[in-house]
């Protein structure tokens, strides 16, 4: 079981698409898939439409039981290889901003549930997940964290703005913070910047910055903008169903990011030298790409 944490610590740069998409893309390839709605906002909830449930993972949080996970997970309407954790606006009890070492570890103990025999010494065949796509909330508290600590992998979400550099480079050091402190089997898959214009001057000057700061950890493929995202989520129906040359195209890179996710499970990822906008060399080049950009 692969665990993905997808995350983004600068609010609307389509992090919750990626998840989805992500998602889509792993029942369309018949991976059987756990979405983790860790946002308060719940929107990956919403598009999932999941049926119902008795709790939430609000309350799984409170009491990482078996009883209380399985309560908590029902199947999503998109297809029967793809569940949910639903989520709720209560997960914000549990956002604090500086959490114990004990309130970090209740995620991760939680889903080694899903790997945990039943009585009869099986693995119930419903948990029997090969991938689990944690959709994080946009803030560095409990909540992230928390996926940090639970997961394998961290997909760093951005879009092509000026912001951008500031935000991978504040969730790259959440990742290696994490990964010191409380787990060392996490790595950063890389980042994938959404949401991208082919004939901005602006976006492509962006992009060109975030390759020459943190090199190979962009990934090659990146996410256009396209109106058949919203109009898939609207419908509440994976993109990869959405039959438009727009979905065809934003369905190739979340297949591809797929791809990359199943080379990497059961292979340590790369050492990530991770540039550091306070070093005066990335500084150097980030301010002088800016002056040259006008």
């Amino acid at each position: 079981m692969q665990v993905i944490a997808v995350l983004s610590l600068k609010g609307g740069v389509g992090k919750t698409t990626v998840a989805l998409g992500l998602a889509g893309a792993a029942m369309q390839r018949g991976l059987r898939t756990l979405v983790v709605d860790l946002d308060p906002q719940a929107n990956a909830t919403v598009a999932l439409q999941p049926g119902p449930t008795s709790t939430t993972i609000a309350e799984l949080l409170d009491e990482p039981r078996r009883l209380v996970l399985r309560r908590a997970i029902t199947a999503s309407t998109w297809g029967d290889d793809l569940d949910v954790l639903v989520g709720s606006e209560g997960n914000e009890r549990h956002n604090n901003p500086s959490p114990t070492a004990k309130q970090l570890l209740r995620l991760d103990r939680a889903l080694s549930r899903l790997a945990q025999q039943d009585d009869t010494g099986d693995y119930p065949v419903e948990d029997d997940y090969g991938l689990v796509i944690i959709d994080c909330p946009p803030s560095l508290g409990q909540l992230t964290r928390s996926a940090l600590v639970a997961a394998d992998r961290a997909v760093l979400v951005t879009d092509p703005t000026i912001f951008a550099v500031a935000g991978v480079q504040r969730a790259f050091e959440a990742v290696q913070t994490e990964r010191v402190q409380h787990n060392p089997r996490l790595q950063p898959l890389g980042v994938l910047i959404n949401r991208v214009r082919s004939r901005s001057a602006e976006h492509a000057f962006r992009i060109a910055e975030l390759r020459e700061l943190f090199g190979p950890l962009v990934l090659p493929g990146a996410v256009p903008d396209r109106s058949a995202i919203q109009q898939a989520q609207g419908a509440c129906v994976p993109i990869q169903h959405w039959d438009t040359p727009g979905a065809r195209e934003v369905s190739a890179v979340f297949n591809t990011l797929l791809g990359r996710i199943i080379r990497t499970a059961h292979r340590p990822g790369p050492d990530a030298d991770i540039a550091d906008p306070a070093d005066p060399a990335d500084r150097a080049a980030v301010s002088g790409g800016r002056q040259a950009n006008g």
